[in-house]
Formats: C-alpha cells, sequence, structure tokens
C-alpha cells in the first residue's frame, strides 16, 4: 500500500531538476538535427515516439510560462 497522505504538491517537489534533465540526456541521442535549419515550427503531427516519465511532465507543467 503507499503513502496517499502526501498532497500532489510535495509529491511533485521530491522529482528534483537533475532527474528532468536526466530524462532530457536520455531522450536527446532520439532526435535528430536535420542539414539545415526549419524556419517553421514543427507540426505536432510530426512529434512522434518521445517519452516522457510522468514527473517529468508534473514538473514542467507545474511552471511559469515567464
Amino acid at each position: 500500500m503507499t503513502n496517499s497522505s502526501r498532497s500532489p504538491a510535495s509529491r511533485d517537489l521530491e522529482f528534483t531538476l537533475a532527474q528532468l534533465r536526466g530524462d532530457c540526456a536520455r531522450m536527446a541521442p532520439h532526435w535528430t538535427v536535420p542539414a539545415i535549419v526549419a524556419d517553421a515550427p514543427v507540426p505536432p503531427s510530426r512529434i512522434h515516439g518521445v517519452v516522457v516519465s510522468a514527473d517529468s511532465a508534473r514538473l514542467v507543467r507545474g511552471m511559469t510560462d515567464n
């Protein structure tokens, strides 16, 4: 049985920036660099095969847009 008495916010604080950076470092080899830099943003339909842990997604979702 897990301890569910902690709030979601306190669980988010347990996931650190270092862990997020580790997730990014593990994903980086899967990204390719085009020979020519595209001026337009990539459409979401072309983004596939990237898996992000739930903890990383929660940490980024909680960041401000500033």
